[in-house]
């Protein structure tokens, strides 16, 4: 159980580090595929609604079905459409084959996300320590290294078919041999546990979450990915345009944003098994209202880049826990909850863009920035959502109610020290 544990730890970095490079590869390609097919930035705008569409769809789909199937089944097949997929934008000839083919993307897109989240979820109850920001560490990872590799094989002179399709295939073979080490069951199987772990609080002591409280880490988790998008398509704007820096310079804001988001993820598990989840949201939140604050307020170049550092800094693991939080609510409907927070959640990554554009017809960019720093004070204030309420603490949980009241957590050791107290299949 010791070793398929760690097994399950490593394919789920897998995977997630595949989501981030397919979905890096496909934006590295855009300009290109834009090209090819002769549409204009306009109606390129359109066709990425149904990329997010198809998305939305997907997270909402494959949500129950990973409370059903288990994410053993579910995230390799996941994985699969979403490699399959990416290719498909390479070979689109003209607006509707684009179309269909970014719904797909999308589609395959969204099942991936939920799925690999949920099984995360198991992981983390396996661990019973946080380890949820690492994983999400690990797409942003995937990310840069399609960075890479695309500039590569575009120096080389390869079409986007070619690039792309060695992509999926690649991405298949990833996904099939991953799928090896995930863990079985749903709802709570077979993740090694302590008789007072976790799953065990589950089992005849622990009730359902109320749908508010989901709902409610569900609107945090729209606020907080919006704020997200609005760093992804405003940092380098926001300097070009407002403090009117050199090109070279203003890509220095996403840079900035992007780096600290991916370093404080790799730092987060350990921040929260220490101070617990509801302070790394409240304090997060605030340190990032209050770099986004001091960004748009400073005339100096310097000053705003370290407030879009902060920002990215204390962004950064706020949205884990709140997808933590959902999977623990209740273990037998982990994907189903998991899938309404990133579904809203998503909503809100695609609303940054929709909503500052418009409000800078009445006011200047800058300005504008001040509706995240105040969705990030919503969300430090209402941190304590996730404390769980109505249920037996577990582990986990103890030490976000213990960090709440001033008292120190008790630190748990990882379940691979444990011995293997529990033979029933978990989720």
């Amino acid at each position: 159980m010791q070793r398929s544990l760690r097994l399950g730890r490593l394919a789920t970095f897998a995977y997630f580090v595949l989501n981030g490079f397919l979905m890096g590869m496909w934006i590295v390609h855009i300009p290109d595929i834009e090209q090819r097919v002769g549409i204009s930035h306009a109606v390129l705008g359109w066709l990425l609604l149904l990329l997010g569409a198809g998305a939305f769809a997907g997270m909402q789909l494959v949500g129950p079905l990973t409370d059903r199937f288990g994410a053993r089944t579910v995230v390799p097949l996941s994985a699969a459409l979403c490699s399959a997929g990416v290719v498909l934008p390479g070979w689109a000839a003209n607006v509707w084959t684009l179309g269909v083919a970014l719904l797909v993307l999308g589609l395959g897109n969204g099942c991936l996300d939920v799925s690999m989240n949920a099984h995360a979820i198991q992981v983390e109850r396996g661990y019973q320590r946080p380890v949820m920001s690492a994983f999400h560490a690990a797409f942003s990872i995937g990310g840069v290294l399609a960075a890479l590799a695309g500039a590569r094989m575009l120096s080389w002179g390869w079409s986007p078919v070619a690039t792309l399709g060695t992509v999926a295939l690649l991405g298949l073979v990833i996904a099939a041999v991953a799928a090896r080490a995930l863990l079985g069951g749903s709802g709570g199987a077979d993740v090694p546990e302590t008789p007072d772990g976790p799953a065990a609080a589950a089992k005849g002591r622990r009730r359902p979450p109320t749908p508010g409280r989901i709902w409610g880490l569900a609107t945090l988790a729209l606020m907080i990915m919006l704020c997200e998008g609005v760093a992804n398509d405003w940092s380098t704007l926001h300097l070009r345009n407002v403090l009117g820096a050199p090109a070279a310079t203003a890509a220095l804001a996403y840079g900035a944003f992007s780096t600290a988001m991916t370093v404080g993820r790799l730092l987060t598990d350990r921040v929260a098994a220490r101070f617990g989840s509801v302070a790394v949201l409240r304090y997060g939140a605030s340190a990032a209202a209050l770099g986004l604050a001091a960004a748009s307020l400073s005339s100096s170049i310097p000053l705003t880049l370290i407030g879009w550092t902060l920002f990215g800094a204390g962004l950064s693991g706020c949205v884990p826990q709140l997808f933590s939080a959902a999977g623990h609510a209740d273990p037998d409907a982990a994907g189903t909850n998991v899938s309404r927070v990133a579904g809203l959640g998503y909503v809100g990554m695609l609303a940054g863009p929709a909503i500052i554009g418009p409000l800078t017809q009445f006011m200047p960019l800058h300005l504008t920035f001040f509706l995240p720093v105040a969705f990030c004070a919503v969300a430090a204030a209402t941190a304590g959502i996730l404390r769980p309420r109505n249920a037996a603490p577990t582990r986990l949980e103890t030490r976000d109610r213990a960090t709440d009241s001033g008292e120190r957590p008790a630190h748990a050791a990882p379940c691979e020290t444990t011995p293997d107290t529990h033979s029933g299949t978990h989720p």
